[in-house]
């Protein structure tokens, strides 16, 4: 599985509720730093400075328009995670699958003990 730093980048990143709550409002589309603060209960450097962590994990991109950066979700930022949460998942399948199948295999009357 080759996600592993990055996973740790976004898990990390979604790991603050103020970050989760951007990822939220971003959700919408593009907004700027002082769109953001105003329904934050955060400053704008704070925001910018959650944003600079949103960007990092590569959850989130700007673009500069006139003298303000808009800041939106990067459309394949949550693959990470994704993919990450999905190989987990189904290594705990499998792992329960082999339980089962040996647990089958042995009969009630021997897992009893």
């Amino acid at each position: 599985m080759p996600v592993g730093n990055q996973a740790d980048l976004v898990f990390d990143a979604l790991g603050e509720p103020v970050r989760r709550r951007i990822v939220d409002l971003l959700r919408d589309g593009p907004r700027s730093v002082g769109d953001l603060a105003r329904e934050l209960p955060v400053g704008r450097p704070a925001v910018s400075k959650h944003l600079k962590v949103l960007s990092a994990a590569g959850l989130a991109d700007h673009t500069s328009v006139g003298t303000s950066n808009r800041y939106s979700l990067r459309p394949d930022g949550l693959e990470v995670a994704r993919t990450w949460l999905t190989y987990r998942w189904d290594m705990v399948l499998s792992a329960y699958a082999e339980t089962a199948r040996r647990a089958r295999a042995v009969g009630p009357e021997e897992t009893a003990e």
